[in-house]
This record gives structure tokens, C-alpha cells and sequence, in this order.
């Protein structure tokens, strides 16, 4: 199985990471492809609503940004994870506006390989994941009728538990 994974934060040592770590880790152990692409590091700017991709070129987004990249890696993709600090009662910013963008290159409901998807959140309150489980519930399970492989949350100091269940994951696959 190829294995996509958007990591929307800019910590390379934080909670979210060590979550992707050990995802990661099992599934390439299992034998499955991992490909992790961090947003917060790119260039991708938020979409224009210019319908250029529905009007003008079918699929084709007018920013030439590195979105391009993240599209490349969507077609060979079975499976995406979207991993995100909580910011604000969401996911952070890069993350949604990389999101976003999917508008072009999944629109309507063309997905390729796509047919899994899981969401790894971290926050410093468990109370706070509500706004990120809006957008993977109507945006991918919904919408998009990709099948659910969960939502692992961290609050506050990582637990191994956590990480117990997103290797649980991997090795599911």
C-alpha cells in the first residue's frame, strides 16, 4: 500500500511527528511505502476560487506552487493520513490550505488509487478536536466516501499508548 502523509506542523520534534514516526516505522516494517510530505515547509498558498481547474483545464490548478507536488503524489496514493497540531479549534493553517487545494485534483470525486484515509491530531486539551473532525467527516468521508481508518488524538504529553495505536494502524493495513 502506498502511504501518503501531509504533516501539517512545523515542529520536527513534536507530538505530531512522533506520531508519523511510528506510523511510519510499523508500515514500511509491513512492507508498505510511506511518503511523508511536510506542508508547513512548502511554498503552497491557499486557493483562489478562480474555477480554473473546473472551467479552463479540467484538474489543473493555476498556482504553479508546490502543490504541484503534493497533486504528483496523490495519483499513486491508497492511502492518505492527515497529521496537524490543533491551531485555533482546527488544523493549522498550511494543512488547510494544502487541503484546500485538493479542490482541483479531486473534484468531482476523481481520487485515483485514494480509498483510505486516518487524521493523527495533537492539542494541548482533549476537548478540542471537534473543528478537525468536521472537515475529515464532510470533506473525505462524506464527500470523497474514502474509508474511515480513524482519528488518533494526543492531549498534552504523548503517551505510548498513543503510539501502540498508530503502529495498531499501520500493522492493520
Amino acid at each position: 500500500m502506498n502511504v501518503l502523509i501531509l504533516n501539517g506542523s512545523p515542529r520536527p520534534q513534536g507530538n505530531t511527528a512522533k506520531m508519523i514516526n511510528a506510523f511510519r516505522e510499523s508500515a514500511e516494517g509491513k512492507g508498505h511505502e510511506v511518503r511523508v510530505y511536510d506542508v508547513c515547509r512548502k511554498n503552497i498558498h491557499g486557493c483562489l476560487a478562480c474555477e480554473h481547474c473546473h472551467k479552463i483545464e479540467k484538474g489543473i490548478c493555476a498556482q504553479k506552487d508546490d502543490m504541484l507536488e503534493v497533486y504528483e503524489l496523490l495519483k499513486d496514493a491508497d492511502m492518505l493520513i492527515l497529521a496537524s497540531p490543533i491551531y485555533y479549534h482546527g488544523i493549522s493553517g498550511q494543512l488547510k490550505c494544502t487541503i484546500d487545494r485538493f479542490y482541483a485534483a479531486l473534484y468531482p470525486k476523481e481520487h485515483g488509487h485514494l480509498s483510505k484515509i486516518a487524521m493523527f491530531l495533537c492539542s494541548g486539551d482533549k476537548d478540542m478536536y471537534t473543528g478537525a473532525e468536521f472537515s475529515f467527516k464532510g470533506d473525505f468521508l462524506d464527500y470523497l466516501s474514502l474509508e474511515d481508518k480513524g482519528i488518533y488524538t494526543c492531549a498534552g504529553e504523548m503517551k505510548e499508548e498513543v503510539l501502540e495505536q498508530v503502529r495498531r494502524l499501520a500493522e492493520e493495513l
